[in-house]
């Protein structure tokens, strides 16, 4: 059986009639009824009743008009989707971002974007750091709000800054120098840290390492968290201080307090996608990150 079968068909159906069906299609009306009577003969079905030059459905054929119009419909839907791949498109546009960090150009993006591809759905899931990298190597989502650049990133990967974080240290509440307004790196040199762990934080390690020795000293880490409000709890439950992106204290912050450092310190904040990408949408995603980052 052929897709031109059930076209056919589909015609005579929706016409009850083999001369109109016959100009729909442009076809000689001889050869249409040939082939009409051909795919019921095939499946060994009789689909119309054709009486006094009268065309009526018979139960069978209603019930197989159904299904013939949904497998067309599918057919040209994959069809659709094929084209749009090759023209670089994609029905879908999957983006990972950690929603304990708050992305002040996250919804103005999804806007802009929505605008340029109406067609295109969005789907947005919360991952964590290493989630996300892992998403992207296994092609479940086109991009990546990642925040830190790990020291050593994979090489199929490609990366745009688009921010830079001001980074606060997270203090115990009565903690001696929560009661000054500013905190200067080098007074963190006796105090014990809580750093992010390398599994689900790839790069924070080295980075901390890196910031403190640049005020001369080599960070203590005496816990890890796999989240930032598990660090908060650590930093509340007397186990170290922290130094996390000033969006984190949006978070519920129950016996911390978040200080400025002086000097101020920022933290360059990435997007991540996989170089082999070759959506369309996704192109024009970024080019929108990039537009409204300049603009702020």
């Amino acid at each position: 059986m052929e897709l031109r079968h059930l076209r056919y068909f589909i015609a005579v159906a929706d016409e009850l009639s083999f001369t109109k069906a016959a100009q729909k299609l442009r076809l000689a009306q001889p050869s249409l009824t040939r082939q009409v009577r051909n795919l019921e003969a095939e499946i060994e079905v009789r689909l119309l009743n054709r009486t006094n030059n009268r065309v009526t459905l018979t139960d069978e054929g209603r019930a197989f008009l159904f299904d013939a119009k949904k497998l067309l419909a599918m057919c040209e839907e994959s069809v659709a989707n094929v084209q749009r791949m090759q023209r670089g498109e994609r029905s879908e546009l999957n983006i990972g971002y950690l929603a304990s960090v708050h992305y002040p150009l996250l919804p103005a993006t999804l806007g802009a974007f929505r605008k340029l591809w109406p067609r295109v759905a969005l789907n947005l899931f919360d991952m964590r750091r290493d989630e996300q990298f892992q998403a992207l190597d296994s092609h479940r989502i086109d991009l990546g709000f990642v925040g830190l650049r790990p020291m050593h990133p994979a090489p199929n990967f490609h990366w745009e800054r688009f921010a830079y974080d001001a980074i606060l240290v997270v203090l115990p509440t009565g903690h001696a120098l929560a009661s000054k307004p500013k905190v200067k790196l080098a007074d963190l040199a006796v105090q014990f840290f809580v750093g992010m762990s390398a599994r689900t934080h790839p790069g924070d390690r080295e980075w901390l390492t890196e910031i403190g020795q640049r005020a001369g000293f080599t960070p203590k880490i005496l816990q890890e968290a796999d989240a930032e409000s598990t660090a908060i709890r650590f930093v509340a439950d007397g186990l170290g201080v922290a130094l996390m992106p000033e969006q984190i204290s949006g978070l519920p912050h129950d016996g911390v307090e978040f200080r400025p450092l002086s000097p101020s310190l920022h933290r360059e904040t990435t997007i991540a996608w996989r170089a082999d990408n070759p959506s369309k949408p996704l192109q024009d995603y970024i080019q929108i990150l990039k537009d409204l980052a300049r603009g702020m």
